[in-house]
């Protein structure tokens, strides 16, 4: 009998052990979805108090999971992105602004979507990416094997092409230019659906990065007529349209996972980039934006400006719960997903974000208390020092405030550093969320101590990001031979970006800038699509001993440079026009490779 009850318990013990490797192994890996807004703000939803908003599938995303009321993301749109992708801050990763060579992030950095790719998942990006439209700084070349992208940080901007709108827009696919029929919110929304709806048996990570409610405001009638309706002034009303058709394409999401059976095993998120586009300047406004009583807008550093919604679902693994206000950051994002796909982070690289998924699945914030946050926002290719900068813990928050952040393009003078760090604010956040009463002469310990920890935060950042250098544009690659260069992407002294984004160009027709390039030695035609051209000139293409001159006619329109040897190296690629002394750009500037040697 004892050898029979041994047999027994040697066969219950088997029978576990056998269950929990089929257990291990049969877990598969969460499928990943990210649903991206861009500019829509805190208030823009109706669950936290707009009066006009419906918000009901993004808001649904957080009934069947977590909704984080305090989740902070960066005050522009570049910045937020390589946040997300990489984990890190967007200084270390060269990202600082929107325009120019501040948008570019460094082809050295590990992302998400390449760590998944890596890792057996298939990976798709959808709408906007806003990170460099050339290689090798393009989505196919950080990850991402299938792209359907707009250029540049909106469509119809100076990235190109002329004269696109959100209706029926010219589109990148896979790195192809295509027309297609619609309204851009709906294609990105198809396209990605049909990358969830695929047959193949690996997980994915789906990058849905709509380009809305960024300006221009252009949506379909029946999105804007109800708000228009209720008397609302029509920048809102078209502002709220476009809210209103995300909504309506987070609900189609939505409704596929739970048509394909894939709602469990799927995490789904849905946030914004940073806040409500509602002021630049004196003279521009939204009247009657609602923006949840918070302080700021977009690319400002206070709250209205970094605090985004955030909602988050993983049926069966996290539970219902009530919105927590622990603070979340766009940086988290990249270890959490990683770590809830069981992937290890990439070894020798510094993750600045921290795990959030001991909070959505055990209610365990204790890797998030007394945690700081930094921001700091500037234009130009050069950070200074305690310019436009906010220092975020969960109590506390220090503030250097900027009414014109796209101005702070050349070093501050001592005297106005001093007077910078003379009026530094300090606000208890956790009981002034509007951020009205400045206590730092009250607390000026806890002023130097936050100040302290931002200058340790600057110096670090900023020297691995100058290590690096700016990122170049690739010239002659066999994987894009023929390269797109546009004013979006000058860099150079002249080169001031218009922000009004309801224009066709964020460049003036007088500037003029250059591109950062590395070459391969060949042999190229070069073409210059011209400004208005009012007399008879001359066009220049100079790159390090390589300087053309050909002549222009008035009215002419574009100009080609045939059969031109470039050699290989690094510098700055210029093409101008001289139709007076003084030079200006083209509008773009396509490169081809005709061969190597």
């Amino acid at each position: 009998m004892a050898f029979n009850n041994n047999k027994i318990n040697y066969g219950l013990l088997l029978v576990v052990f056998l269950l929990n490797v089929q257990n291990t192994i049969a877990q598969p890996k969460p499928n990943i979805i990210i649903m991206m807004s861009d500019d829509q703000g805190y208030g823009d939803i109706g669950a936290h108090g707009n009066p006009y908003l419906k918000t009901p599938h993004m808001e649904s995303i957080g009934e069947q999971g977590i909704e984080m009321t305090h989740f902070f993301a960066y005050p522009n749109c570049s910045a937020s992105r390589a946040a997300l992708l990489t984990g890190r801050y967007p200084y270390r990763t060269g990202v600082t602004a929107v325009t120019q060579v501040d948008h570019f992030m460094n082809t050295s950095e590990i992302t998400l979507a390449e760590v998944l790719r890596d890792n057996g998942y298939r990976t798709g990006i959808f709408g906007k990416w806003h990170l460099g439209d050339n290689t090798p700084m393009r989505p196919t070349d950080q990850g991402f094997q299938e792209a359907l992208v707009h250029k540049g940080g909106g469509i119809g901007q100076a990235a190109g092409p002329a004269g696109n709108t959100y209706f029926d827009p010219i589109l990148e696919h896979n790195n192809v230019s295509k027309k297609y029929e619609g309204y851009c919110d709906d294609i990105f929304t198809e396209a990605a659906i049909d990358f969830i709806s695929s047959t193949d048996d690996k997980p994915f990570f789906t990058y849905l990065a709509t380009n809305l409610p960024h300006f221009p405001l252009q949506v379909p009638e029946k999105r804007a007529a109800p708000y228009r309706d209720m008397g609302l002034h029509e920048d809102n009303a078209l502002t709220y349209g476009m809210i209103d058709n995300i909504d309506y394409n987070v609900g189609r999401v939505l409704d596929k996972l739970k048509a394909l059976g894939i709602e469990k095993n799927t995490i789904v998120i849905f946030l914004s980039d940073n806040g409500p586009r509602t002021r630049r300047t004196k003279n521009d406004t939204y009247p009657g934006r609602w923006v949840a009583n918070l302080r700021g807008t977009k690319t400002s550093v206070y709250d209205a400006g970094i605090r985004v919604p955030f909602y988050v679902q993983w049926p069966g693994t996290i539970d219902k719960e009530k919105p927590t206000s622990e603070m979340g950051a766009i940086i988290d994002l990249f270890p959490t997903l990683l770590e809830a796909a069981q992937i290890k982070s990439p070894e020798g690289i510094h993750i600045d974000g921290q795990s959030l998924l001991p909070l959505w699945t055990k209610n365990s914030p204790k890797n998030l208390k007394n945690r700081d946050y930094f921001v700091q926002m500037h234009y130009g290719p050069t950070p200074f020092k305690y310019m436009h900068f906010t220092v975020r813990t969960p109590k506390y928050k220090l503030i250097s405030p900027h009414n014109f952040p796209h101005g702070i393009v050349h070093q501050p003078t001592d005297e106005v550093l001093k007077n910078v760090l003379k009026n530094l604010e300090l606000y208890d956040v956790e009981n002034d969320p509007s951020e009205r009463i400045n206590i730092a002469n009250k607390h000026p310990e806890i002023v130097d101590a936050m100040l302290a920890r931002y200058e340790n935060w600057f110096d670090e950042v900023t020297e691995e990001r100058d290590a690096k250098g700016v990122q170049r544009i690739y010239l002659g690659t066999k994987n894009q031979p023929h390269v797109n260069l546009s004013r979006f992407d000058w860099g150079g002294p002249r080169v001031i970006s218009r922000f009004d984004y309801g224009g066709p160009r964020v460049i003036e027709d007088n500037q003029l800038g250059y591109w950062q390039v590395t070459t391969e030695k060949g042999l190229y035609d070069v073409s210059f699509d011209l400004p208005d051209i009012k007399s008879d000139c001359t066009a220049h293409l100079k790159y390090k001993d390589v300087h053309i001159i050909h002549p222009i006619k008035v009215g002419q329109k574009n100009i080609v440079f045939k059969n031109i040897q470039l050699p290989e190296g690094a510098g700055n690629f210029h093409a101008y026009i001289k139709e007076e002394r003084l030079a200006v750009g083209p509008h773009f500037v396509d490169v081809h490779l005709l061969q190597q040697n």
